[in-house]
């Protein structure tokens, strides 16, 4: 008992002394307190359901790209059975051929699904803002919901298609736009290029948290508030994306790798996403300048109620009984006088 008070003691001074680090203990409490990791393993689920459409919207433009181009098709199956192992080549020709023959049924079917399942990974997204933020969830009108989550959840994908493409750029396909420019074999070029585009998917990253952070909670907040959150963000999405990349280059060798590997990086990947945004969001609720002292409610007003008590009257029986009592001890008072 005495060692846990020595230590809560020395931890209070801890963050007395340093107000960031009281500021990360806030943080902390405020995401557990608001059930983050709940709402973390929430957007997981939706982000991995809805790989699924989006895997049908490719197969289906992979069809109508494929569908005239028979020089393309043939030379597309011939690399799959060149790189799948034996034992799946056989189910991707057939995938293959399904996108071909069916890719408008299979296009319609990913783009509905792509829109319930978006639809549902943007509201719990916006609901798990709305609660690090220490917001209510109000009641609003279905109709409007389902469309300013629908216009959210197309400009949140392209600004993240956009992050992705500018990083991209910077490590897969930068020696082939250099080979272009005829720079390819430049040292120079290369590190320029990195650190160029680099600082593009910084500022990319930073401007869509500061918007993801300050717009998308049910009720907005400034975006000033949201500055500091968002450049931490940022900084911290684009070292999560390195790390993604050399996981996937490393697990991919083998069939076993390719097969399994991706599937669990994906969910990986999204959950530390999404811990880490709400986390970040719990941090910038918690600074001093957007904390906001809840109005303390004043008592109910007093309400006085007199009571008034009214005495019983006795009825004719009692009535009688005391007057029987009366006489009778009139009678034996009167003889003893």
């Amino acid at each position: 008992m005495a060692d846990e008070k020595a230590q809560e003691s020395k931890i209070a001074r801890l963050r007395r002394r340093r107000p960031g680090i009281d500021h990360l203990f806030r943080a902390n409490e405020a995401f557990t307190e608001r059930y983050g990791n709940h709402f973390a393993a929430s957007i997981t689920y939706f982000s991995v359901l809805s790989l699924f459409p989006l895997l049908l919207i490719s197969f289906a433009v992979l069809g109508f790209v494929l569908a005239g181009q028979p020089e393309m098709l043939t030379s597309l199956r011939d690399s799959i059975t060149e790189a799948a192992p034996e034992n799946l080549r056989g189910l991707l020709n057939d995938l293959v051929n399904a996108a071909v023959e069916e890719r408008g049924r299979v296009g319609l079917i990913g783009l509905l699904t792509a829109a319930y399942t978006g639809l549902g990974w943007m509201s719990n997204l916006r609901d798990a803002l709305t609660a690090q933020w220490g917001q209510k969830n109000e009641e609003r009108p279905f109709l409007r919901g389902m469309a300013m989550d629908l216009l959210a959840l197309l400009g949140l994908g392209l600004a993240i298609a956009l992050s992705f493409g500018l990083s991209a750029v910077g490590s897969g396909l930068a020696g082939t736009l250099l080979d272009l420019v005829g720079l390819g074999e430049a040292g120079w070029a290369r590190v320029l290029l990195f650190c160029v585009t680099t600082l593009l998917s910084l500022g990319a990253n930073w401007l869509i948290f500061m918007w993801v952070i300050a717009r998308l909670p049910r009720k907005p907040v400034t975006l000033r508030s949201a500055v500091k959150g968002a450049l931490a963000a940022a900084i911290g999405f684009e070292i999560l994306k390195t790390i993604g990349t050399i996981y996937l280059n490393s697990v991919l060798g083998g069939p076993l790798g390719s097969l399994v590997g991706p599937i669990v990086g994906l969910l990986v990947f999204a959950n530390l996403v999404s811990r880490f945004l709400l986390y970040v969001t719990a941090w910038t609720a918690t600074a001093k300048e957007n904390i906001v002292e809840e109005p303390i409610e004043p008592p109910p007003p007093a309400v006085i109620r007199p009571v008034v008590s009214v005495a019983s009257r006795p009825n004719a029986t009692q009535a009688a009984g005391l007057l029987g009592a009366g006489a009778l001890f009139g009678l034996l008072f009167g003889r003893r006088r």
